[in-house]
């Protein structure tokens, strides 16, 4: 899985600046050197006063959270689609375009687990548990286990291979992808407010999300947070942002 960084909008100083506003008052940071960019320009440089810190750290612990939603990140995310329609479910603040199996038809990747989980104890009805063994009965009472790893990989190739005498029948791509699983790879562009991402990557860290989409959100936190530093320490450390 990949969360790849594309391009960004705004800084810490935009979110000061966006709540500032409000008294139609402006902070302009402190300046720091120039910076010479790829484009041949100078871009300055500027750190944030304690003022301004302070501010940042008031809207995030009282929920104030327009001023975040100024600055805007591009990311590429490259998951399988079981994790992809788990994060497609953070609407607000974010849009997105994907690869389009209608018209693409090169081989597909797929996602392969370093482990299995078993399922949860009790009543619980998501989440996973521990301790799975790894084998898996193939036949019902034939006594005869094999291991998830082979059976999955198994499963994968004969999918794989059909998609392919699909295609090569002359099948439009829009219906051979039909029997390609979950764990196929998927790739997009994906768009959001620093508000969105930070809601985001507060929700999928917990202990109690797919672990899978926990992976995702901490690629995505080490793309931001250097980004962001002085507002993003204050919205993802926060219970009420």
């Amino acid at each position: 899985m990949k969360a790849e960084y594309l391009s960004h909008m705004g800084s810490d100083l935009t979110v000061v600046n966006a709540a500032r506003v409000s008294f139609d008052k402006e902070s302009e940071g402190i300046k720091g050197e120039l910076v010479y960019m790829s484009d041949g320009g100078f871009e300055q440089e500027y750190s944030l006063t304690d003022k301004d810190k302070g501010l940042i750290k008031y809207l995030a612990t009282h929920g104030h959270w327009t001023p975040f939603s100024h600055p805007q990140i591009t990311m590429r995310y490259t998951v399988p689609i079981f994790v992809a329609r788990q994060e497609f479910k953070h609407i607000v603040g974010f849009t997105r375009n994907e690869v389009s199996r209608r018209y693409v038809d090169d081989p597909p990747e797929f996602f392969v687990p370093t482990s299995w989980r078993s399922r949860p104890e009790g009543s619980v009805k998501q989440g996973s548990g521990t301790g799975f063994t790894g084998y898996v009965r193939t036949e019902e009472n034939s006594g005869v286990d094999m291991l998830m790893d082979e059976v999955y990989q198994e499963t994968v190739e004969y999918c794989f291979e059909t998609y392919r005498l699909a295609i090569e029948a002359g099948i439009a791509p829009e219906q051979a992808r039909m029997v390609l699983p979950q764990s196929m790879y998927t790739s997009y562009w994906i768009t959001g407010s620093l508000a969105a991402f930070a809601r985001f990557v507060k929700q999928r860290s917990d202990p109690h999300a797919q672990v899978e989409i926990q992976d995702l959100a901490t690629m995505v936190d080490q793309v931001i947070r250097p980004l962001y530093p002085v507002s993003w320490e204050a919205l993802v450390n926060t219970d009420d942002a």
